[in-house]
């Protein structure tokens, strides 16, 4: 079984092992998809659009420039995940069968019901 690399994602090396690393938090089972997969291919499409995304260092992420006060304002990026690709991201981990609440059936009484009445009280 080989998982998702950052090759998959990216021709830049650092950048795609940060956003596979980031993208890993998400959604934890990236690791156990195969890139050759249904799910594999649209993990990879998604961290291929947040790649393409991401803005270029230098200009692209000029918010101002001023000519003689010599000021230049920069944007801030919280995050290169926005709300599509990390829902996205998520419910593949939720197609592939790891959900979070307990699956079977519970009594409906219990062993301290013996010594005090279940039921409401006033």
């Amino acid at each position: 079984m080989m998982p998702i690399t950052h090759a998959h994602i990216s021709t830049d090396e650092d950048l795609g092992r940060r956003v596979l690393a980031r993208a890993r938090v998400i959604a934890p089972c990236l690791t156990s998809l195969e890139p050759a997969s249904e799910d594999g291919k649209t993990a990879i499409a998604i961290l291929k659009g947040v790649v393409a995304e991401l803005p270029a260092p230098g200009e692209a992420r000029l918010r101002s420039l001023s000519r003689n006060g010599t000021s230049v304002s920069m944007a801030a990026i919280a995050s290169a995940f926005e709300g599509d690709a990390e829902v996205s991201l998520r419910s593949l981990c939720a197609s592939s069968g790891r959900g979070g609440l307990p699956v079977g059936s519970f009594p409906t009484g219990s062993p301290l019901g013996r010594l005090w009445p279940e039921g409401e009280y006033s």
